[in-house]
């Protein structure tokens, strides 16, 4: 008997639990994103004319290669697109990799707009050829529209309109461009040393990584500014199984593609990892739900009862959101025997790996190196960088960036947002506390899966508020200005 009173208390819980997150739903007003891209214009044609050009000349970068030659050519038609820029600003180029200042009247807020001029390759059949530039359709296409060469001529574009106009900053701005961020090189480290030994410590930078991006997740319609606050780690890792090889006939138990296949299928049917939800994730959910539909408003309102079962099920119902909350592993590249009747002697697996912060590289790369060891497997890491600092969220930067969105694209709600991609920004926590991810354009669907795949574009349209987007965020930290020349 006590049982069953124990089981209806428990019941009659639950139900004054879920009233209570009801009535706390019902409660928050319903909201709707508004903002689209105003329809194309002058502006719009001019700014796709310079990206289209832009995107003309390949910059597609080779890792570990001097290619210092054909980015000074890239920069020559930079000099010729945005003159102003070259002239007025102070210019410093390190094996390719570009750095402008712009002197301000003040020298205690300095402002880092950054983006990268190196291109991944482009495979495949494209609509467009992929070094066209073409203008169609109300895009520009083309390998490096979206990724991020879009970004490269608004900042620019945004430096020149300002000098056209006379206008001089309150406080110092730089442009920061690597050319080997595509795989992971050495271009913007280079530049963060140059900025270290000047004594520059930024107090705002802002890179690609987030987006203003449409549907950000299922069920929540619209264009949402979605801002990277921090980034995963990384790291490239080689699995080794060694045998005596022989023939495949005559197989024996523990092979070395058996025991790395026995490996892969462990860690992905019974993932190690600790899910976690951040305040960063849970902020965007509370940013995002006013614009969810129903059943999403009540769960991502009421996390106080809901997180539990959202950090369970997120990650079987979308990868994004769950990689969002756990340190992830991706099997990327295998080799064994040469020949099918032959049994290798050596067998490898590649795997890339991102860090969460709330279980890092260090405590990361040990649970996977047990889970190696059980299946006899050499482990080599061959690249590792851990997590990056959070940006506070309710600091008065992350507030500024946020202010200048509203401004800009009206309408257009801004969220933070984990990277679970790498960007260069990284690079930059060293000598700044506050390094945004948010490039300021909208990407679609297409947007989406053009960036490192096949017809890559950028709308035309959007191209005029990412221009007004720089601007403004050059004006807003020199609007808090409070120190003396």
């Amino acid at each position: 008997m006590n049982m069953i009173w124990v089981l209806l208390g428990f019941i009659l819980l639950v139900i004054v639990l879920l009233a209570v997150a009801l009535v706390h739903t019902i409660s928050i007003p319903s909201r709707k994103s508004t903002y689209v891209a105003p329809a194309d214009d002058a502006r719009s044609a001019a700014y796709a004319e310079k990206l289209s050009r832009m995107v003309q000349y390949n910059t597609v970068s080779i890792p570990n290669t001097d290619q210092r030659e054909t980015f000074l050519g890239f920069h020559r038609l930079l000099e010729t697109l945005f003159p102003l820029v070259h002239r007025r600003l102070e210019k410093t180029e390190i094996d390719g990799n570009l750095l402008f200042y712009w002197k301000g009247k003040h020298h205690d807020r300095p402002l880092v707009l950054m983006s990268h001029q190196d291109v991944v390759p482009a495979e495949g059949e494209w609509v467009h050829p992929p070094f066209s530039g073409d203008i169609a359709d109300g895009k520009v296409w083309g390998r490096g529209t979206s990724d991020t060469k879009c970004t490269v001529m608004a900042f620019f574009q945004a430096v020149e309109e300002l000098l056209a106009c006379g206008y001089e900053p309150e406080q110092d701005v730089y442009l920061s461009s690597s050319c080997t961020e595509e795989w992971s090189g050495d271009g913007c480290p280079k530049l963060v040393s140059e900025l270290e030994r000047r004594g520059v410590h930024p107090y705002l930078v802002c890179d690609e990584g987030g987006g203003i991006i449409t549907e950000p997740i299922g069920g929540i319609h619209g264009n949402f500014a979605m801002i990277g606050v921090y980034e995963k780690g990384k790291a490239d890792i080689l699995f080794t199984a060694r045998s005596h090889g022989g023939h495949a006939s005559a197989p024996g138990k523990g092979t070395p593609i058996a025991r790395l296949a026995g490996f892969v299928n462990e860690m992905e049917t019974h993932n190690p990892f600790r899910k976690r939800m951040s305040p960063e994730v849970a902020a965007m959910f509370a940013t995002l739900a006013p614009y969810a539909s129903f059943p999403l408003k009540y769960l991502f309102t009421n996390l106080w009862l809901f997180r539990p079962l959202l950090v369970r099920v997120l990650p079987a119902i979308s990868a994004q959101a769950g990689a969002m909350l756990k340190t992830t592993i991706a099997f990327t590249r295998q080799s064994g025997s040469d020949a099918y009747n032959v049994l290798p002697q050596e067998a490898t697996l590649g795997a890339n790996v991102r860090f969460i912060p709330h279980q890092g590289m260090k405590e990361s790369l040990e649970i996977i190196r047990k889970h190696a060891e059980k299946f006899g497997l050499d482990m080599q890491v061959l690249h590792a960088d851990d997590y990056t600092e959070a940006v506070d969220i309710h600091g008065d930067a992350f507030r500024l960036v946020e202010r200048v969105i509203a401004e800009t694209f009206p309408g257009c709600a801004g969220s933070p947002y984990v990277m679970t991609g790498a960007t260069d920004a990284r690079h930059y926590q060293r000598i700044c506390d506050h390094v945004v991810r948010f490039a300021p354009v909208i990407y679609g669907p297409e947007q989406m899966h053009g960036m490192h795949g096949i017809n890559e574009t950028i709308e035309t349209n959007c191209l005029p508020g990412a221009v007004d987007f720089y601007k403004n965020l050059i004006e807003a930290v020199g609007a808090g200005t409070n120190a003396v020349v």
